[in-house]
C-alpha cells in the first residue's frame, strides 16, 4: 500500500502541502467518536472524501443519522458502530484500536477530558508507557520552515519526567513527518541556568538527558529564551552559540499556560496556521476544537496519517 513520501514543505502552504501528501496515500482507519453535530460529522465526512481517513462513526446511530440528515449527508458509504451515549463511545473507539480495527481516533462532539479519560484507563484504554502529550504545528509566515509546539493542550504543569516524554513525542512526530534530527529548543525567560527558576533547571537537566541517550533522536539545547530559539541573530547579539538558535523545529514550553499563549498569539498576532494532534497513545489522537476550520481538521488528520504510516521506532 501506498505510504506517504517524506518530502520537506516549501516554505509555506505547509498545512496544504502535508494534507497533499497524504492525499497520495491510503486513508487511515479512523474511529471518530460521537460524531453527533455539524462541525464533528462533517469535519470526519470531509476528510473521508478527501482520501485521508476511513471513518468509523462510533457513537449513538440515531443521533449520528439526525446530524447527517441535518446537513444533507450520505452516510451508506460509512461504517456506524452503535453506542448508547458519548462514554461508551469513547470505550468503544479504544476498544477497535486494541482490536487493530481502527488506526487513528478522532474527537467528535464530546469533551476532551472525557475522550483522553477513555484513552488512559489503565485496563480498557490505549495508554503506552510514555505521557500522552499535544503539539501543535504552525506555519508562520515570517517563519522559513514548519514550528511545533508543545505542550499547549494537556499537561498542565509538567515536570522533570513528564517534560521529558513530551520532548520524546516531539521528535518523534517530527521524525514521522521526514525530519531526522529535528532541533529542540527548551524555552524559559531567560538564557542562564538560574537556581530560582525551575524552568531553567529542567532545561539543563534535559539537555543533559539528551546527552546521555535518555532522549534520543533530535538536537536538544536551552534553556533558551523565545528570541534566541527563533532568531539567530539575537542569540548572537546576547553572544549565545547553539545549533538550535534560528533553526528550532521544536518549542518546548515551561507549562501549558506558557505554551497556549504562545500559540494563539501566532495565531492572531502573526496570521499562522495550525493543527495538531495528540501523540504517546498507541495511536495519534485528532483533537481538533469543536470550532476548528476546514483546513486545521484536514491538516490535523493529515498529520496523523504521517504517524500511522511512518511510524516512529520502539525505544530498546
Amino acid at each position: 500500500m501506498a505510504t506517504i513520501e517524506l518530502q520537506q514543505p516549501p516554505a509555506h502552504d505547509q498545512l496544504e502541502f502535508f494534507i497533499e501528501q497524504a492525499r497520495k496515500a491510503r486513508p487511515v482507519r479512523t474511529a471518530v467518536v460521537h460524531p453527533v453535530d455539524h462541525n464533528s460529522l462533517s469535519g470526519a465526512i470531509e476528510a473521508a472524501e478527501q482520501g485521508l481517513i476511513e471513518p468509523l462513526l462510533v457513537g449513538p446511530a440515531h443521533k449520528i443519522q439526525a446530524a447527517a440528515e441535518a446537513e444533507g449527508i450520505d452516510l451508506s458509504p460509512y461504517q456506524i458502530v452503535t453506542t448508547e451515549h458519548s462514554h461508551m463511545a469513547a470505550e468503544r473507539a479504544c476498544e477497535l484500536v486494541r482490536m487493530d480495527q481502527a488506526e487513528a481516533l478522532m474527537k467528535g462532539s464530546l469533551g476532551t477530558s472525557e475522550l483522553l479519560s477513555a484513552v488512559l484507563h489503565k485496563t480498557r484504554g490505549v495508554r503506552t508507557e510514555r505521557r500522552l502529550s499535544h503539539v501543535f504545528v504552525f506555519d508562520v509566515p515570517n517563519y522559513h520552515k514548519p514550528l511545533i509546539i508543545t505542550d499547549a493542550a494537556i499537561n498542565v504543569a509538567p515536570d522533570l519526567t513528564v517534560k521529558r516524554d513530551i520532548v520524546q513525542n516531539a521528535i518523534d512526530f517530527c521524525q514521522a513527518l521526514g525530519n531526522p534530527q529535528p532541533r529542540v529548543a527548551i524555552l524559559a525567560a531567560v538564557e542562564k541556568v538560574k537556581p530560582s527558576m525551575q524552568s531553567t533547571l529542567d532545561a539543563a537537566a534535559l539537555c543533559k538527558m539528551a546527552d546521555r541517550g535518555q532522549i534520543s533522536g533530535g538536537i536538544v539545547d536551552g534553556p533558551l529564551a523565545f528570541d534566541n530559539a527563533i532568531s539567530r541573530q539575537a542569540a548572537l547579539d546576547k553572544h549565545i552559540d547553539s545549533p538550535v538558535s534560528g533553526e528550532a523545529d521544536i518549542l518546548i514550553a515551561p507549562d501549558l499556560e506558557a505554551a497556549n499563549m504562545i500559540a494563539k498569539q501566532l495565531i492572531y498576532l502573526a496570521d499562522a496556521k495550525s493543527a495538531g494532534i495528540a501523540v504517546g497513545a498507541r495511536v495519534p489522537i485528532i483533537l481538533t476544537s469543536r470550532a476548528e476550520g476546514p483546513l486545521g481538521r484536514l491538516a490535523s488528520c493529515a498529520l496523523a496519517s504521517y504517524m500511522v504510516l511512518h511510524p516512529p521506532a520502539k525505544e530498546a
